[in-house]
Parts: C-alpha cells; structure tokens; sequence
C-alpha cells in the first residue's frame, strides 16, 4: 500500500446506518439525511471511528435502494444533495469517516441504462446488461437461481431475450465483463471520492461477472446446506460455480483500487457471500485489490468458540498478511441478540450479560468491526406482522421464513414518545413495545445498560492498541470458553450460560476497565454466565 495513505480503517468500528430506520426528521415516517445529521452527536459519543450508510441513491425502492436508478442523484425520500453534504461535513467535523455503498453488479430496470439496453439487440448499451437467447424450447439458458428463489433470468418481450437478475425481477445483472460498463462504474466511484467520502462498502461484489458460457451450476448434496433457513430456497439447492465469483472480478477490482488510491485515506471493503467465503474475502484482499472484505460468516446461527476459532483461524492461515472485517448482525441478517439468544423459546428476550461479552468479543477480534444500528442498545429482532411487512423476499416467503424486516425496524430514542421519539407519525415499519422500553433515553440514565457497556468499551479498546491492529492466536480452551491473544493480551470470554473456569497463563496481569465480570485466585480464573477477561501475558 502506498506509505503515503492513513490506514485508519485496520482495526476501525464502523456504525451501519439504514437510513430508513434511523431517525425521521420531516415525519414522513422515513428516515432521512436531516435526521442522522441531529443524531451525530450521539454516534460520535458512542467513539467509533466511521459510519456506512446503506444506499440513498434514487430508486423505485422495491429492494429499498439496492435497486438503483441513478447513482448520481439522492433519492427525495431521504433529502437533497445539499442535506447530503451537510451530513458529511457533519461527519467530517466530528473526526467521523463515512464509508457509503456501492452496487456494481446490478442496477434496477428503471435506470436509463437498462432501458435503453432493454429496447433491441444493436443500441449502444446493448451489451451493458446479461442478455441471452432462449433455448430452442423457450427455457432459460442455464439452471441458475436468484438469491430470492426461482431463475434468476428473465423473459423480456420486447428485447426477445433473457436477462439474467441475481435478485429480484427489478434488479438486471449489469455485464460488468464490458470494459464501458467498468468505465461508467468507475465513474459513479470518482463522483462519490470527488464528494468527500472516504470509502466504498462495495455491496455483493463477488456477483459482479458471471461465467462467459453460461454453464449449469452443479447441484448441491442436502448435507452440504447450511441450515440457516426454516426451508431451503433453491438457491442454496446449487453450488454457485459458474454464476458468480469468476476470476475476473479481481481484474476489475484492481481498477477500482487504483482509482481509489489516488484519493488520500480512503478504504474499499467487499461484501462476500460465497460458497467459500474465506476464499473469496482472501482473493479480493490480495495485495493492489481491495483494503478488506466483510463476509456472513459470523452472521449465520451458528454459535460458540469452535465456529469461531474455525472462521478466524481459516482466515489468517490462508491470508495471514490479509485484512479481515468482521459483523454480528446487520440489515440482512436478524439481529445478534435474537439470533444467539440463549432463551430459544422467546427471541424477543435478550441477555443483556450476552449481549456485552458480545460486544466484547466483536472488538477483541483481529479486523475492521462493524456493528449495526441499535447493536449498541442490544435489540432484539422483531416479529413484524404480515399486514405490516414491507420485505419482497419476506412476503414471497412467509410464513415459513419472515424476511428482513425484523432487523430493520427504527431505532427508538426516546420511551415516552410515540414510535419512540422516530417519527411523529407512523413509521413504515413499527416500533415493538421491548425497543420502546430500551430506547436510547432509558439506557443513557443507567450505568449499567448495555449502551453504556458499548461506548465505555469501544473507549477502552482504543488504549490497547493490541486490540486494534495486533495479532491474533487462539489458544486451548474448552467449549463454551474462547480463549486468544492480540499480541499480548490475553482475551478469554465464556460464551455459555454456565458459570466456567480457565487456568491463566503464569504471570499474567490483569486489565481493568473493560467491564466484564470475572474473577481471578491463583492463576485460576473463573467466568459467570457471558463473564469475560482481558490480561497482559508475560
């Protein structure tokens, strides 16, 4: 990397924004621009070091800004340009970095791009989408399927040919093989770095380039699904050889890095989800590629040290000189304190114990930390009525799978309002009684509230370097202990509901401020239920 650049980003915590959700300022029950720009006094206080804000580019809004229409332009709903550059000085002032999104593998049908490309077989932006004849019997191509189930191609009439979509109908596939197309994208990247913003959180990029001879992905075995889902949709029925993660996104990719680098200090992490997403994270953080890439590998049910041990230990043994980054929930994903709650009959139930040894935990990992909007105040994921349900996929699914829309409910801020202090009128997703009562107001006034935990932690962490940028090694432990050292301190967390123990290494000193309980006799150290331990080793 170029000495020249700050690496502000090893070792950052980045607060995810959806902007939707996070505070409505003209109450139209939608969040917008003005109304994170109120808040970023309290986003400073919570001493992070930089904000991603998913997309408010304009768009018809039927994956709620994944389907972008203008790369250019703010969607009205969210405020004006003006509103934006506010909101970045805002930022900037406060010693904040925003990273923003950007969808490079697909657009909606509504940007002039693709309707253009849509109108016959010979205009100048024919070649900017996927598009392909039909088979002799009107069937699609290939076998290949949306990530929101069924095929992920598409008759359209007027063209006479397929398109091919990743995710919804609305949503073509951008032919990113197409040096225009990489052209045009790389010129939406420099309208944003012109702009001031500091990185790109570059969204399902392994999506970006398809196989060139459209071949069949092989079928997946039923042992080899995941079972993350309440019924498997035939998108996990394949292994996705052929439809996306090709070989020559990294060419692309390395585009993108060497426009970035001429911008100082700003960062590129990929979004990765992939069969093998190590693999993949590894092979976009390769040297003059990407700073660092995020995956769904902490963002399954899967629980405990062991998958932690595996996703960490096969990252820095295939990549150790590569950069990782590193979530427990975010605006696809249901909430961490629902997700890994330990009360398996009641998700709406949180343990507030769990919720700060997670919080612990997250920090303590070697990468860039990204937490999600209302991780601060351990949300739980909310059961939002089918009447109220706003999520294509949720509504194309339930009820045997509700969809995104519990994750993304707005953040509460103040318990004796209505919609918790959001919006003064009702909001597009509603606000359940347990944030109301664990809005932001109600934690501020107890000391012990897992806000508190997050903003004395996030604090603390930035006093041992070792946490930030360190090294990390894990060492010998027994389920439900995790135990590894950054450098020289030792991190030891218990990760059941159980009081544990765990012999410390001689001589070790313990450190104090980090706020998890533990206790220590003889080298002999002891955890409550969700307790956990920093110490200096010898």
């Amino acid at each position: 990397m170029d000495s020249k650049q700050n690496e502000w980003w090893r070792g950052a915590v980045i607060y995810q924004i959806y902007p939707r959700s996070y505070k409505d300022s003209n109450n139209d029950g939608i969040g917008d621009f003005k109304g994170i720009t109120e808040k970023l006094d309290y986003i400073a206080s919570l001493g992070v070091d930089g904000i991603w804000i998913s997309p408010f580019y304009k768009s018809p809004m039927i994956d709620f800004g994944y389907d972008v229409e203008d790369y250019c332009a703010i969607d009205p709903m969210f405020g004006t340009m003006e509103d934006f550059d506010v909101m970045l000085k805002g930022m900037h002032d406060r010693g904040l970095k925003l990273v923003i999104d950007l969808v490079l593998s697909h657009t909606s049908d509504k940007h002039p791009w693709f309707v253009e490309s849509r109108k016959n077989k010979t205009n100048p932006k024919a070649d900017w989408y996927v598009w392909t004849d039909a088979k002799p019997d009107g069937t699609p191509p290939n076998n290949w399927q949306g990530v929101f189930g069924g095929s992920a191609w598409k008759y359209d009439p007027t063209r006479g040919q397929y398109f091919y979509h990743q995710f919804l109908n609305e949503q073509p596939d951008l032919n990113v093989r197409n040096p225009e197309v990489q052209d045009a994208l790389l010129g939406v990247a420099k309208f944003w770095l012109d702009k001031g913003v500091d990185g790109f959180r570059l969204d399902a990029v392994n999506h970006c380039i398809h196989d060139a001879q459209l071949r069949d992905n092989p079928p997946k075995p039923a042992k080899d699904m995941i079972p993350d889902r309440a019924f498997p949709m035939t998108y996990d029925m394949q292994w996705h050889k052929y439809d996306k993660s090709q070989p020559e996104t990294v060419d692309f990719l390395r585009r993108l890095r060497k426009l970035t680098d001429q911008y100082p200090d700003r960062m590129t992490v990929a979004e990765i989800g992939d069969d093998d997403n190590i693999a993949r994270c590894i092979e976009y953080t390769q040297p003059g590629v990407l700073h660092t890439a995020y995956s769904f590998s902490l963002l399954t049910d899967k629980y405990g040290p062991e998958h932690v041990r595996k996703t960490l230990g096969d990252f820095n043994t295939r990549g150790p000189q590569n950069w990782p980054s590193w979530a427990f929930s975010n605006h696809d994903a249901r909430r961490v304190a629902s997700r890994w709650s330990p009360d398996k009959t009641d998700k709406t139930h949180t343990n507030e114990a769990q919720i700060k040894m997670l919080h612990a935990q997250l920090g303590a990992l070697r990468g860039t930390v990204f937490v999600y909007q209302g991780e601060e105040l351990g949300l739980s994921d909310v059961a939002v009525p089918f009447e109220k349900m706003k999520d294509p996929l949720g509504i194309s699914t339930w009820p045997a799978d509700v969809g995104r829309d519990g994750c993304r409910t707005p953040m509460p801020w103040e318990s004796a309002k209505p919609n918790a202090g959001f919006s003064t009128t009702e909001p597009w997703l509603p606000v359940p009684p347990d944030h109301q009562k664990n809005s932001v107001d109600v934690q501020e006034k107890s000391n012990h509230s897992p806000l508190h935990f997050f903003r004395n932690f996030t604090r603390w962490r930035k006093q041992n370097p070792s946490l930030v940028t360190g090294d990390v090694k894990f060492l010998p432990s027994s389920d439900p202990v995790l135990a590894f050292t950054r450098d020289k301190i030792l991190a030891v967390f218990n990760m059941g509901d159980k009081t544990e123990t765990y012999i410390l290494p001689g001589g070790t000193k313990e450190l104090q401020g980090h706020g998890l309980p533990y206790e220590v006799a003889n080298d002999r150290l002891t955890l409550p239920p969700f307790g956990g331990f920093f110490g200096e080793i010898k």
